[in-house]
């Protein structure tokens, strides 16, 4: 007998604002980009979250925004 479990994950891009500041590593311009991120069981939703990522445009890297202490 065999068990087998479907998973996923479903991600979309909700928005992109431009972001202040530039990339640390090749001075490009930021993008904040809302992503609505989904977890199915069997085509059942577990998890639904929204998350704000930060990009540079010219070299495509993810960026951590770190906060004010």
């Amino acid at each position: 007998m065999c068990l087998v479990f479907v998973c996923g994950q479903d991600e979309r891009v909700v928005s992109r604002q431009p972001a202040p500041g530039s990339c640390p590593y090749c001075g490009g311009m930021i993008q904040a980009v809302d992503v609505d991120s989904n977890w199915n069981f069997c085509f059942l939703p577990l998890y639904h979250k929204t998350k704000r990522r930060h990009y540079c445009t010219m070299c495509a890297r993810k960026l951590m925004v770190q906060g004010k202490t």
